[in-house]
């Protein structure tokens, strides 16, 4: 009733699954990934403790085509599931039951599997294999587009309802704190990919940072522009002056927690520049 990518990108070093269905909050039952370890994608009949158990199975240095086949061999009701799997190196490996509604089937490449059920075609597959080998961008993009070119092609041929994206990295969570990158879920949507891609944007606006080379400078002109929208926004009852001074970094920090972009600026990380994905978000939203 699915279809997915499971996916790992050496260049990133992150283990990712993208998947949508006609099922209600897919994101809680497909999707499971550990960083340094792999990611599951359980399906159709799902079982879904194939995803904790294939990853403690990886964690322990079975391949994913070794975890796969151990779940399996376990399992009664083996014909009717559909798995993905990709491990801490980027070994891909794919099982799709033969009691799997049609059309049923799976394709693996080069560190990624695509799989689904109830497709259709065989079409949905092939297409998502193209545009992920194809695609541009970050590896979340990536996953995305091959996604999205599923749908195109007819995706679930029952319909649309839920999509998720889940990527893992070392450290890659917020503050540091865990390995959850990417954590996004359309769970009941009429078009839930193109949702999820529009919160993929916010994603990268809110929790990505530019690296400090490629930040602005404060100078008086922008000090100056970002006093004026501070005092705009009841932040800010200083003098606009042009200085980068300590009321005004102090007023720019209270901004910044209300619209939630301490990730893109704080006091401590190259107070003296300004991310400029931020600044020009904070043009277009505070426009007159």
């Amino acid at each position: 009733m699915t279809f997915s990518i499971v996916a790992y990108s050496p260049e990133e070093e992150s283990w990712g699954v993208a998947v949508a269905s006609k099922f209600l909050a897919v994101g809680a039952v497909v999707p499971w990934a550990r960083a340094g370890v792999g990611a599951v994608a359980t399906q159709a009949f799902a079982k879904v403790t194939f995803g904790p158990d294939g990853l403690n199975l990886m964690a322990t240095g079975l391949s994913a085509e070794e975890t796969l086949a151990k779940l399996l061999a376990a399992d009664p009701e083996a014909e009717h599931r559909q798995v993905g799997a990709v491990d801490g190196q980027g070994g891909a490996a794919a099982h799709t039951g033969a009691d799997c509604f049609d059309y049923a089937g799976h394709y693996v490449g080069d560190h990624f599997t695509c799989q689904g059920n109830i497709l259709a075609g065989r079409v949905v597959i092939d297409t998502m294999a193209r545009a992920y080998m194809g695609a541009k961008g970050s590896f979340a993009d990536r996953l995305l587009e091959s996604l999205l070119a599923g749908d195109r092609v007819g995706g679930d041929r029952r319909g649309k309802q839920s999509a998720a994206l889940l990527v893992v990295k070392a450290g890659g969570g917020y503050g540091g704190d865990n390995d959850r990158l990417i954590d996004l879920r359309v769970d009941d949507h009429h078009d839930p990919i193109p949702r999820l891609n529009e919160l993929l944007a916010l994603r990268t606006l809110y929790f990505d940072k530019t690296p400090p080379e490629k930040r602005l400078p404060i100078d008086n002109a922008i000090a100056a522009e970002i006093q004026v929208l501070l005092q705009a926004q009841g932040h800010y009852q200083g003098e606009i002056n042009g200085f980068w001074d300590e009321p005004t970094r102090e007023a720019f920090w209270a901004l910044v927690g209300v619209e939630n972009l301490e990730e893109r600026w704080s006091p401590d990380d190259h107070p003296e520049k300004i991310d400029p994905v931020m600044l020009d978000f904070l043009r277009r939203r505070f426009k007159k």
